[in-house]
């Protein structure tokens, strides 16, 4: 999948790569897509959680490995 920007979360845990994604979205206009790696377990529960709360749309999940892609499409 394309993407328009990219966020490594790697080694980072809860909150920090919501924290994140959500400061890189603000910077993205409406329709574009970022990729988020991130390997914290929480992660798994807080991407779509965030999504589903800020209106933005989580287009994949996907595994690679220990670490699992986002890739989230700003609204």
């Amino acid at each position: 999948m394309s993407f328009d920007a990219d966020l490594d979360a790697l080694g980072l845990l809860c909150p920090l790569p919501v924290l994140k994604a959500r400061k890189r979205l603000m910077a993205l206009t409406a329709g574009q897509i970022l990729r988020v790696q991130a390997d914290d377990p929480a992660a798994i529960v807080d991407i779509p959680h965030f999504c589903a709360e800020s209106g933005n749309v989580l287009l994949e999940m996907q595994d690679q490995g220990a670490a699992q892609i986002y890739f989230i499409q700003k609204a």
